[in-house]
């Protein structure tokens, strides 16, 4: 398993650009409901997303 590491909101954007997905990392869907940033997705759309997804896919979670 990849180390997980800590970025700034400027670099967790770039990445973002870059083709990074971003997702809520509360698996409460109201809660993510509330916070969830623009272009980002909730688990449960990652966890639907992930057989078709690239391995090597950068994915950023965050959380307040």
């Amino acid at each position: 398993m990849a180390d997980v590491t800590r970025i700034s909101v400027d670099e967790a954007r770039e990445h973002v650009e870059r083709g990074a997905l971003l997702v809520c990392a509360y698996d409460d869907e109201q809660k993510c409901g509330r916070m969830r940033l623009e272009g980002s997705m909730t688990l449960r759309e990652l966890e639907a997303r992930l057989p078709l997804l690239p391995k090597d896919l950068e994915i950023i979670f965050y959380c307040a």
